[in-house]
């Protein structure tokens, strides 16, 4: 298994899959949007991928611009570092997009809800103000289900 529909470089237009092959975010570039995009920090971004490496062998490649293949750009990019790195490794190109589409599930996966639309879904199902609605989120640090279990009970404490 390859990874087909792999995107381009975020720096090239690409979706936020492509997150999986971006740098550390060190400078102003594309990488900042993709990552409000998927409501990531950049902090949050790099221990992502910091941890990843540490699970797979994407985290070896001390020879590589950032030190790790989790940092390294797609096989379709010419790289001479990467590519010593994946030979020396024993690594195909294969082997290397299945883990980093892993690693793209991973970060686009922890998309975060925004609070405000946690705050108007909230307020819709328990027909409450959606400031109501961002205290309790508030009041219950951002943790849905308490909040969830908060409103609930008020709602049944209302209909009595």
């Amino acid at each position: 298994m390859t990874w087909e529909d792999a995107p381009s470089h975020i720096c090239r237009g690409g979706d936020v899959r492509g997150l999986a092959f971006c740098c550390p975010p060190v400078k102003p570039c594309p990488v900042l949007n993709a990552l409000q995009e998927v409501n990531l920090t950049p902090q949050e971004f790099v221990d992502i991928k910091i941890q990843f490496g540490r699970e797979t062998r994407l985290g070896e490649g001390a020879g590589t611009c950032f030190g790790s293949l989790v940092w390294c750009c797609k096989p379709s990019k010419p790289c001479p570092l990467r590519d010593m790195t994946l030979r020396n490794m024993g690594m195909s190109h294969d082997e290397y997009l299945d883990l980093k589409k892993q690693l793209s599930e991973r970060l686009v996966g922890v998309k975060k809800p925004n609070p405000d639309e946690r705050a108007e879904a909230l307020a819709e199902t328990f027909n409450v103000s959606k400031i109501e609605a961002m205290n309790v989120l508030t009041e219950c640090n951002n943790d849905l289900r308490a909040a969830v279990k908060v409103l609930h009970a008020k709602s049944l404490e209302n209909s009595d």
